[in-house]
Protein backbone atom coordinates (compact mmCIF):
# COMPACT_ATOMS: atom_id res chain seq x y z
CA UNK A 1 0.00 0.00 0.00
CA UNK A 2 2.94 2.41 0.89
CA UNK A 3 4.61 1.70 -2.56
CA UNK A 4 0.85 2.51 -4.44
CA UNK A 5 0.84 6.00 -2.63
CA UNK A 6 4.55 6.77 -3.34
CA UNK A 7 3.48 5.82 -6.99
CA UNK A 8 0.33 8.21 -7.07
CA UNK A 9 2.25 10.88 -5.25
CA UNK A 10 5.05 10.93 -8.11
CA UNK A 11 2.03 10.91 -10.54
CA UNK A 12 0.74 13.53 -9.01
CA UNK A 13 3.85 15.28 -8.80
CA UNK A 14 4.52 14.85 -12.67
CA UNK A 15 1.44 15.77 -13.30
CA UNK A 16 1.93 19.07 -11.93
CA UNK A 17 5.16 20.06 -13.58
CA UNK A 18 3.62 18.89 -16.62
CA UNK A 19 1.32 21.94 -16.18
CA UNK A 20 3.97 24.64 -15.35
CA UNK A 21 5.40 27.27 -17.62
CA UNK A 22 9.11 27.66 -17.19
CA UNK A 23 9.02 31.75 -18.59
CA UNK A 24 13.48 32.65 -18.74
CA UNK A 25 14.51 36.08 -18.05
CA UNK A 26 17.98 38.07 -17.82
CA UNK A 27 19.05 39.71 -15.20
CA UNK A 28 20.96 42.32 -17.29
CA UNK A 29 17.86 43.79 -18.53
CA UNK A 30 16.89 45.71 -15.76
CA UNK A 31 14.32 47.94 -14.79
CA UNK A 32 11.44 48.48 -16.23
CA UNK A 33 11.74 45.23 -17.73
CA UNK A 34 12.90 42.77 -14.47
CA UNK A 35 12.90 43.73 -11.42
CA UNK A 36 15.30 40.95 -9.81
CA UNK A 37 15.67 40.34 -5.72
CA UNK A 38 18.26 37.92 -4.66
CA UNK A 39 18.23 36.38 -8.10
CA UNK A 40 14.61 36.04 -7.96
CA UNK A 41 12.51 37.85 -10.22
CA UNK A 42 9.95 40.05 -8.19
CA UNK A 43 8.32 42.69 -10.64
CA UNK A 44 8.98 44.41 -13.88
CA UNK A 45 7.30 44.16 -17.45
CA UNK A 46 8.23 40.35 -18.45
CA UNK A 47 7.09 39.21 -14.65
CA UNK A 48 3.63 40.89 -15.15
CA UNK A 49 3.55 39.50 -18.51
CA UNK A 50 4.43 36.15 -17.77
CA UNK A 51 1.88 36.24 -14.66
CA UNK A 52 -0.92 37.72 -16.59
CA UNK A 53 -0.11 35.25 -19.90
CA UNK A 54 0.13 31.74 -17.48
CA UNK A 55 -2.92 32.51 -15.84
CA UNK A 56 -5.00 32.92 -19.09
CA UNK A 57 -3.25 29.84 -20.01
CA UNK A 58 -4.30 28.30 -17.36
CA UNK A 59 -0.36 27.04 -15.60
CA UNK A 60 1.73 27.79 -12.87
CA UNK A 61 4.56 29.87 -14.10
CA UNK A 62 7.73 29.61 -13.16
CA UNK A 63 10.78 32.13 -13.50
CA UNK A 64 14.46 30.93 -14.13
CA UNK A 65 17.45 33.31 -14.66
CA UNK A 66 18.69 32.42 -17.97
CA UNK A 67 22.50 34.17 -18.94
CA UNK A 68 22.42 36.23 -22.60
CA UNK A 69 24.49 33.32 -23.47
CA UNK A 70 22.46 30.67 -22.81
CA UNK A 71 19.13 30.94 -23.78
CA UNK A 72 19.55 28.34 -26.46
CA UNK A 73 20.97 25.65 -24.27
CA UNK A 74 18.33 25.99 -21.89
CA UNK A 75 15.46 26.24 -24.67
CA UNK A 76 16.50 22.77 -25.97
CA UNK A 77 17.21 21.26 -22.65
CA UNK A 78 13.69 22.45 -21.34
CA UNK A 79 15.28 24.62 -18.61
CA UNK A 80 12.86 26.94 -20.11
CA UNK A 81 9.63 27.31 -22.43
CA UNK A 82 9.56 30.62 -23.39
CA UNK A 83 11.65 34.06 -23.18
CA UNK A 84 10.67 37.08 -24.16
CA UNK A 85 12.16 40.90 -24.69
CA UNK A 86 14.06 38.89 -27.70
CA UNK A 87 14.68 39.38 -31.33
CA UNK A 88 15.78 36.53 -33.88
CA UNK A 89 19.03 38.33 -34.71
CA UNK A 90 20.06 37.65 -31.10
CA UNK A 91 20.34 34.14 -31.72
CA UNK A 92 22.68 31.71 -33.38
CA UNK A 93 19.89 29.53 -34.76
CA UNK A 94 16.77 31.66 -35.00
CA UNK A 95 14.45 28.98 -37.16
CA UNK A 96 14.49 26.80 -34.80
CA UNK A 97 12.34 28.17 -32.53
CA UNK A 98 8.84 29.16 -32.53
CA UNK A 99 8.38 33.46 -32.45
CA UNK A 100 5.66 35.54 -31.36
CA UNK A 101 3.75 38.11 -33.45
CA UNK A 102 6.21 41.35 -32.17
CA UNK A 103 4.74 42.60 -29.25
CA UNK A 104 6.23 46.04 -28.97
CA UNK A 105 9.26 48.03 -30.19
CA UNK A 106 12.91 48.86 -28.52
CA UNK A 107 15.94 50.53 -29.56
CA UNK A 108 19.71 50.45 -29.11
CA UNK A 109 20.46 54.39 -28.43
CA UNK A 110 24.02 56.02 -27.07
CA UNK A 111 24.69 57.65 -24.18
CA UNK A 112 28.00 60.20 -23.34
CA UNK A 113 28.71 62.57 -21.19
CA UNK A 114 28.05 65.90 -22.06
CA UNK A 115 31.50 67.24 -22.07
CA UNK A 116 32.32 64.86 -25.14
CA UNK A 117 30.98 66.26 -28.61
CA UNK A 118 28.20 64.23 -30.23
CA UNK A 119 28.92 61.04 -31.57
CA UNK A 120 26.27 61.57 -34.67
CA UNK A 121 27.41 58.24 -36.52
CA UNK A 122 30.10 54.96 -36.33
CA UNK A 123 32.69 56.76 -37.51
CA UNK A 124 32.45 59.06 -34.81
CA UNK A 125 32.98 56.15 -32.37
CA UNK A 126 36.20 54.81 -33.97
CA UNK A 127 38.73 54.59 -31.60
CA UNK A 128 36.69 55.28 -28.32
CA UNK A 129 35.66 53.15 -25.66
CA UNK A 130 31.87 51.48 -25.60
CA UNK A 131 30.35 50.23 -22.34
CA UNK A 132 28.09 47.13 -23.37
CA UNK A 133 26.59 44.32 -22.01
CA UNK A 134 28.16 40.83 -21.73
CA UNK A 135 26.55 38.49 -24.28
CA UNK A 136 24.39 41.12 -26.18
CA UNK A 137 24.43 41.06 -29.93
CA UNK A 138 24.71 44.63 -31.35
CA UNK A 139 23.76 46.14 -34.82
CA UNK A 140 25.39 44.27 -37.57
CA UNK A 141 28.20 47.46 -38.40
CA UNK A 142 28.96 48.19 -35.02
CA UNK A 143 29.54 44.15 -34.20
CA UNK A 144 32.55 44.40 -37.41
CA UNK A 145 33.69 47.34 -35.92
CA UNK A 146 34.30 45.81 -32.76
CA UNK A 147 35.57 42.79 -34.42
CA UNK A 148 37.82 45.00 -36.50
CA UNK A 149 38.89 46.99 -33.25
CA UNK A 150 37.63 50.02 -34.39
CA UNK A 151 35.43 50.46 -31.13
CA UNK A 152 36.63 48.89 -28.02
CA UNK A 153 34.27 47.12 -26.68
CA UNK A 154 34.15 46.80 -22.68
CA UNK A 155 31.46 44.82 -21.55
CA UNK A 156 30.10 46.20 -18.30
CA UNK A 157 28.49 44.45 -14.98
CA UNK A 158 25.25 46.24 -15.66
CA UNK A 159 23.41 49.13 -16.85
CA UNK A 160 23.90 50.95 -13.57
CA UNK A 161 27.79 50.59 -13.15
CA UNK A 162 27.95 51.53 -16.62
CA UNK A 163 26.25 54.81 -15.76
CA UNK A 164 28.91 55.52 -13.12
CA UNK A 165 31.67 55.18 -15.31
CA UNK A 166 30.35 57.24 -17.85
CA UNK A 167 30.05 60.31 -15.20
CA UNK A 168 33.70 59.63 -14.55
CA UNK A 169 34.20 59.43 -18.15
CA UNK A 170 35.85 56.25 -17.85
CA UNK A 171 33.76 55.09 -20.56
CA UNK A 172 33.23 57.62 -23.78
CA UNK A 173 29.52 56.06 -24.27
CA UNK A 174 27.60 53.22 -23.55
CA UNK A 175 25.23 51.41 -25.55
CA UNK A 176 21.79 50.16 -24.32
CA UNK A 177 17.64 49.75 -24.90
CA UNK A 178 16.17 53.24 -24.32
CA UNK A 179 13.57 51.98 -22.03
CA UNK A 180 16.25 51.30 -19.16
CA UNK A 181 18.27 54.09 -19.82
CA UNK A 182 15.45 56.32 -19.18
CA UNK A 183 14.43 54.55 -16.30
CA UNK A 184 18.05 54.10 -14.33
CA UNK A 185 18.48 58.10 -15.07
CA UNK A 186 14.64 58.69 -13.58
CA UNK A 187 16.02 57.04 -10.73
CA UNK A 188 18.47 59.53 -9.53
CA UNK A 189 20.09 63.42 -9.34
CA UNK A 190 20.35 64.85 -12.74
CA UNK A 191 23.77 63.47 -14.26
CA UNK A 192 25.99 65.41 -17.04
CA UNK A 193 24.98 62.88 -19.51
CA UNK A 194 22.77 63.25 -23.06
CA UNK A 195 21.78 60.98 -25.66
CA UNK A 196 23.46 60.87 -28.99
CA UNK A 197 20.89 61.43 -31.61
CA UNK A 198 22.15 58.91 -33.52
CA UNK A 199 19.47 55.70 -33.22
CA UNK A 200 21.32 52.89 -33.77
CA UNK A 201 19.26 50.34 -34.23
CA UNK A 202 15.27 50.00 -33.99
CA UNK A 203 13.66 47.00 -33.68
CA UNK A 204 10.39 44.19 -32.78
CA UNK A 205 10.76 42.53 -29.39
CA UNK A 206 9.37 39.13 -29.38
CA UNK A 207 8.79 36.04 -27.47
CA UNK A 208 10.73 32.64 -28.39
CA UNK A 209 8.97 29.56 -27.54
CA UNK A 210 11.25 26.26 -27.15
CA UNK A 211 10.57 22.77 -28.35
CA UNK A 212 8.94 21.85 -24.60
CA UNK A 213 6.89 24.12 -24.51
CA UNK A 214 3.52 22.96 -22.59
CA UNK A 215 0.65 24.19 -24.79
CA UNK A 216 0.42 24.96 -28.72
CA UNK A 217 2.18 28.00 -29.87
CA UNK A 218 -0.46 28.82 -31.71
CA UNK A 219 -2.23 28.89 -28.19
CA UNK A 220 0.34 31.31 -26.60
CA UNK A 221 0.49 33.25 -29.79
CA UNK A 222 -3.10 34.09 -29.07
CA UNK A 223 -2.63 35.18 -26.06
CA UNK A 224 0.00 37.11 -26.51
CA UNK A 225 -1.32 38.83 -29.29
CA UNK A 226 -4.77 39.45 -27.29
CA UNK A 227 -2.47 41.37 -24.62
CA UNK A 228 -0.65 43.67 -27.61
CA UNK A 229 -4.23 44.67 -29.37
CA UNK A 230 -5.75 45.07 -26.33
CA UNK A 231 -2.83 47.92 -25.17
CA UNK A 232 -2.17 45.69 -22.22
CA UNK A 233 1.40 45.09 -23.63
CA UNK A 234 1.33 49.20 -23.34
CA UNK A 235 -0.03 49.23 -20.41
CA UNK A 236 2.47 47.17 -18.75
CA UNK A 237 5.29 48.80 -20.38
CA UNK A 238 4.12 52.31 -18.41
CA UNK A 239 3.37 51.20 -15.18
CA UNK A 240 6.69 48.95 -15.08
Amino acid sequence: MRALIFVLVACSAACCNAQELRWGFATADGMPYVDVVDQQLRGGFIYQLGQETSQRLGLAVHFVETPNKRVEEFMQRGHIHVICNNNPQWMAEPLRYHWSPPLYEEEDVLLQHRQQAPIGSLDDLYGKVLGTQLGYVYSVPLMAAFANHQVTRQDVRDLKTSLNLLKKQRLDAIIDMRRPINFQLAQGPAAPLQFSPWVIQRYDMHCTYGPTLPVSAERLDKVLQELRDTGSISQMLDNS
